[in-house]
């Protein structure tokens, strides 16, 4: 006990410290271990916590990757060393020699950073009293065994990570007092959807179990994308005035391919780091599936958080600091789109897809045309389908320099890595490009080329964050580059989804991140647009309706069957009555007109798509309006 009594003593001021310090200001713990080990090639049947002493340099690697990447709290690979979990893999006699190695790597790789080290202590994964053969004593005895080796070897702070079952949580925290470490317990249980424990328990039912069992900071980790994470969060702030913590999966897995993947970008768990801060915690990391990427950009995020909330009370020689951001540009100032938007008047485009080669010749007379009949934009795709097609950015810059007419530049997060996107957005902006329509992206497996590969470093969500933030001067990073951008900020939506809670979700999500207008897919049930207008007043933005002439028959099955737009059958029986090709396009511009004049009063704007380049036909659409110039009656 001698050598314990002395690491105690080292660490103490360490501890203190850290309390201390989530008081001021949160502090960021790293992400998974699991997932960068197997992503590493190490197989899932292997014990990881054996890596602490057959492969410590590659765990003293992910750990360096972790502080590299901003994390200001590291957990040692000790997440399941105990003797139950080790026993399964016959090495459970060395408890001690495994903890006392994850402690010492992660030492080592922090011993050029200013950190604390964390002990992880993870359930025992058998079932203790009364649902399991294992008694509270021996269920004790483990943890204290663990505890004892991690304190020995000198960890700041134990984070008791992934318990779904309370009493089981409790014999850890018993054992952590036997042990007499006077370390800090970070105490977090892993939830379900509904914010409950695995045995039921509710944050209102376990939160003060957890502070009056001695929790110095209580919190939830794994299972949970941050979502349901920061409902449970909420709840549990609600019943204490303790520090929390939030560690939430990216998101829930899902199998691509036959491996599980976590497809939360690192944008978008930033975003979430600062509500969870906003809730009240004080510790914010990652669980299952976050990576060094994300931590670093939850770490930009949250020292961005930092300065904001700073500058209104720090004053320089009786000034105010300048602002870290620009000054964003009004909404009516970007662009003539935006400035209509502003105003809420009706606006009206028409899509323009790009062409297969360098031939532009129809492209730019269509645009022209649609100019002449009052117009405001055309729309001009990002590789819809994921075919290969010309760059839609430099027929934007075309198109506006030679027709005279708006384009809305659609841009997708399909090809492009993060540093890709800054450098085309800005890139725009320098050409004179002010309109965006910021989309995920069609996979590519959908297109001509379907062994290309995809890139989706962030989703819809976290384009629109990106953005964001270029047209208030920031970068990426967060840090300054001079005058925003000026992009008129657009986004896409679908109320013919099937899971339309997911879809007014992610609505919100775009719209807290920045988005200025919607877009919807074709619409030709109104009820459905009705019913998702109606489930978005809370987070409304001008919404623009999308309609689509169809050309024929098996035009209205495909966008039913294949694209999966909600296509009545009233409306398909119509298109099969039509007797011949050009009976079954007047049929569809009919339809289409009637789709625009329902929608007129309730939407904001519309988008006419030109199946085959029909530009004619998209004008024909729009006359619905009245007279047969679009500026005239918009």
């Amino acid at each position: 006990m001698h050598a314990l009594h002395l690491s105690c003593i080292l660490t103490m001021d360490m501890a203190a410290d850290l309390l201390t310090r989530i008081k001021q200001s949160p502090v960021l713990c790293d992400g998974a271990m699991g997932t960068l080990l197997y992503a590493k090639g190490v197989f899932i049947n292997r014990c990881y916590d054996e890596l602490n002493l057959s492969q410590p340099d590659l765990i003293r690697a992910i750990h360096h990757d972790y502080l590299q990447a901003g994390a200001e709290i590291i957990e040692t690979n000790t997440f399941g060393a105990n003797a139950f979990r080790l026993a399964r893999h016959s090495i459970a006699d060395k408890v001690r020699d495994i903890n006392h190695a994850g402690a010492k790597l992660a030492r080592e790789a922090a011993k050029s950073f200013d950190v604390w080290v964390a002990g992880s202590v993870g359930p025992l994964g058998t079932r203790i009293e009364p649902l399991g053969k294992t008694s509270f004593e021996e269920a004790r005895q483990a943890f204290r065994d663990q505890i004892q080796a991690l304190a020995e070897a000198g960890v700041d702070l134990l984070m008791f990570e992934t318990f779904g079952y309370l009493e089981e949580l409790h014999q850890a925290m018993l054992a952590a007092k036997d042990v007499g470490a006077k370390l800090p317990l970070v105490v977090q249980v892993t939830i379900d959807e509904d914010g409950n424990c695995l045995d039921g328990s509710t944050p209102e039912n376990f939160t003060p179990r957890l502070e009056e069992w001695g929790a110095d900071v209580i919190g939830c980790n794994c299972s949970v994308g941050p979502v349901a994470m920061l409902d449970a969060i909420e709840r549990v702030r609600a019943a204490t005035s303790l520090p929390l913590s939030a560690q939430p999966n990216a998101g829930i897995p899902r199998s691509v391919e036959g491996r599980n993947i976590y497809l939360c970008s690192p944008e978008y768990m930033a975003s979430y780091a600062r509500k969870f801060v906003a809730a009240g915690a004080r510790i914010v990391g990652g669980c299952c599936g976050t990576t060094p990427d994300h931590i670093r950009v939850m770490k930009s995020a949250l020292r961005a958080g930092e300065a904001r909330g700073k500058m209104a009370s720090v004053q320089v020689g009786g000034s105010a600091v300048a602002p870290l951001t620009a000054p964003v540009q009004p909404l009516e100032e970007r662009s003539n789109l935006g400035a209509k938007l502003a105003r809420g008047e009706f606006v009206t485009m028409v899509e323009v897809v790009p062409p297969k080669g360098t031939d532009i010749h129809k492209e730019l007379e269509g645009s022209r045309f649609l100019k002449t009949v009052g117009v405001d934009a055309v729309n001009i795709p990002d590789s819809p389908r994921a075919s290969a097609r010309m760059s839609n950015q430099a027929l934007s810059l075309l198109v506006q320099r030679e027709a005279g007419i708006e384009a809305i530049l659609h841009y997708t997060c399909r090809d492009r890595n993060v540093l890709c996107i800054q450098s085309d957005l800005l890139g725009a902006a320098a050409v004179g490009i002010r309109n965006l329509i910021c989309i995920t992206g069609d996979p590519p497996k959908m297109g001509n080329y379907p062994d290309a590969t995809a890139v989706f470093d962030v989703d819809a969500i976290g384009l629109v964050n990106i953005v964001h933030n270029l047209n208030r001067g920031l970068d990426l990073g967060g840090n300054p580059i001079g005058a925003g951008t000026g992009f008129v900020i657009g986004v896409g939506a679908n109320p013919g989804l099937t899971d339309l809670d997911e879809e007014v979700r992610r609505f919100e999500f775009k719209v807290q991140a920045g988005a200025e207008y919607a877009v919807t897919q074709p619409v030709f049930d109104i009820r459905l647009l009705e019913n998702f207008l109606k489930r978005i007043e809370h987070c409304r933005i001008p919404v623009v309706a999308g309609i689509w002439p169809l050309v024929s028959v098996r035009n209205a099955e495909f966008m039913k069957n294949e694209l999966r737009v909600s296509v009545p059958d009233a409306i398909l029986e119509r298109m099969q009555r039509a007797p011949t090709p050009q009976a079954a396009r007047d049929e569809g511009v009919a339809i289409a007109r009637e789709m625009l004049i329902a929608v007129r009063h309730t939407v904001q704007g519309a988008q006419i798509s030109a199946p085959q380049g029909r530009y004619s036909s998209a004008v024909d659409v729009l006359e619905a309006l009245g007279g047969g110039s679009t500026s005239a009656i918009a």
